[in-house]
């Protein structure tokens, strides 16, 4: 068994940073839906801005609003208008396709693979 792809947002703008929130990653649910990500699933966030890399969890955004807000500590590390990755994994026993949502600026989705 291995932890392999499951899901990704590839290329989603941080729209919000919120330091006083206990944890988390808000993910607009549209796009956790396109994407096969559960809330309260551990996701690897990265940024392309800056590097930073990170493990959270998913909490729900508003569908169709686009909202990607780091929450936390976690918004130290990823702050608003940076560009991101957001990873999803699974445990399987063979290789898997991972659902690939892309988003333009404002992450709307523009191509799912």
């Amino acid at each position: 068994m291995k932890f392999v792809l499951s899901s990704k947002i590839f290329k989603a703008t941080v729209t919000e940073a919120n330091l006083e929130y206990k944890g988390s990653i808000t993910i607009d649910t549209e796009l956790c839906d396109k994407a096969g990500l559960w809330i309260g699933e551990k996701v690897l966030v990265v940024s392309n801005s800056s590097g930073a890399r990170l493990e959270t969890y998913v909490i729900p955004g508003k569908p169709g609003s686009g909202v990607i807000c780091m929450n936390g500590a976690a918004a130290h590390l990823i702050k608003a208008g940076e560009e991101v990755i957001i990873m999803g994994f699974t445990l399987s026993d063979k290789p898997i396709d991972p659902k690939i949502v892309f988003v333009d600026k404002e992450n709307k989705i523009t191509k799912i693979k």
